[in-house]
């Protein structure tokens, strides 16, 4: 049998390394923590952050775990990368949609909630990080659930929980819907989660368009959606309730800007 790749073995403890270490570490102090010449360090490094592993910070030309490394699982990235380059683009959204904005990313077949910024009013409210939503009946899942496959093989041949009377319980209908939500670019949920309750939502992409989470604002029904005489009545003869446009249009761009920082060149 082949030995192992001593180069992969390097990398990966230049990484451990960093994952590790509490701010950016130089190329010096890397090759004297594994022994290893400053070149060959070198070298590795500029590989990996060529393919995203790793990034360089401009002004001290130390290095840092990277954001491709968001896709690989909920790791160190995954709840402190993912929210340092969306915090901003959070609290923006919140302040221009008036509502709650969540963040989240895959963890086991839920939706993790890694970032939550409250309602901008004096309403009481609690937090939500940490808390495991599902894949189904969230924005925050479909957006997670269209784009991702391994979001989409986790509830595979599962059975849904139905958690209000217009949950999605059915994998074919929720296929079809799954379908208009990659199309158009966003996810709803419409009291499919809790009573009274709406939210909205979008993917946010890292290097080489990988999804690596969501980003949504969600809320009262009445204020996140509106009612649309056009879309027909409802099952039980009222008008239909449909996204708010604008709150859509927030949530598209804040999903672009994250997107971007975390170096999705399609956005």
């Amino acid at each position: 049998m082949p030995g192992p790749v001593q180069s992969i073995e390097r990398a990966a403890a230049i990484l451990r390394l960093l994952a590790a270490s509490s701010g950016r570490l130089g190329v010096g102090e890397l090759a004297a923590s594994l022994g290893l010449a400053r070149g060959t360090v070198h070298g590795i490094l500029r590989t990996l952050v060529r393919v995203g592993f790793v990034e360089q910070d401009e002004a001290t030309g130390k290095y840092q775990l990277g954001a491709a490394l968001l896709h690989l699982g909920t790791s160190y990235l995954d709840v402190n990368e993912l929210r340092s380059r969306a915090i901003n683009w959070a609290d923006a959204l919140a302040a221009r949609s008036g509502e709650a904005v969540r963040i989240g990313t895959l963890l086991d077949g839920k939706v993790l909630v890694v970032h939550h910024v409250f309602r901008p009013d004096d309403s009481l409210q609690a937090m939500d990080i940490g808390t495991l939503l599902p894949l189904h009946a969230s924005a925050l899942g479909k957006a997670l659930l269209a784009h991702d496959v391994n979001a989409a093989a986790s509830i595979r041949g599962t059975e849904l929980e139905a958690y209000c009377r217009r949950t999605i319980t059915d994998h074919r209908a929720l296929a079809r819907s799954l379908t208009r939500v990659r199309e158009q670019g966003w996810a709803a949920e419409i009291e499919e989660m809790a009573l009274g309750e709406a939210s909205i939502a979008a993917p946010i992409r890292g290097h080489g368009g990988l999804v690596v989470g969501a980003i949504g604002v969600s809320g009262a029904v009445e204020r996140i959606c509106r009612t649309d005489p056009s879309a027909g009545p409802s099952a039980g003869g009222a008008a239909r309730r449909v996204p708010d446009p604008g709150l859509v249009a927030y949530v598209r761009d804040a999903s672009r800007a994250v997107s971007r920082d975390l170096g999705a060149s399609r956005w």
